[in-house]
């Protein structure tokens, strides 16, 4: 693994072969740890829907998304990254747990 801002000089193909196979293996590594948190973070739609249901909430919680955001354009500032890009990629993991909890909540109407 390379050091961030690190140029990087390759002495043979091999090297640059064996850094490029390296490198896509963690990508890879990380898909997989990244799709089992959006699960995780998915799971909790159930418990958040039948609470805000409860207690007569909507599904929309609007001070809440606007906290996440705040959040999210503080640790993309602080890490350098695309606020831009991290912005939707939280739209969608939002979108994902509000269609989850109107599922729920639909099924639990149902029967």
């Amino acid at each position: 693994m390379t050091k961030e801002n690190e140029i990087i000089s390759f002495e043979n193909k091999e090297d640059a072969e064996n850094l490029l196979f390296e490198s896509r293996n963690r990508i890879d590594e990380i898909d997989n740890e990244i799709f089992k948190l959006i699960c995780q973070r998915t799971s909790f739609a159930k418990d958040i829907a039948l609470a805000k249901d409860y207690l007569g909430m909507p599904i929309y919680d609007k001070k809440r998304e606007d906290a996440i955001y705040a959040k999210i354009e503080k640790l993309s500032e602080e890490n350098d990254i695309d606020a831009t890009i991290i912005d939707q990629i939280v739209n969608m993991l939002t979108i994902l747990s509000k269609n989850e909890q109107n599922e729920i909540l639909r099924r639990n109407v149902d029967g």
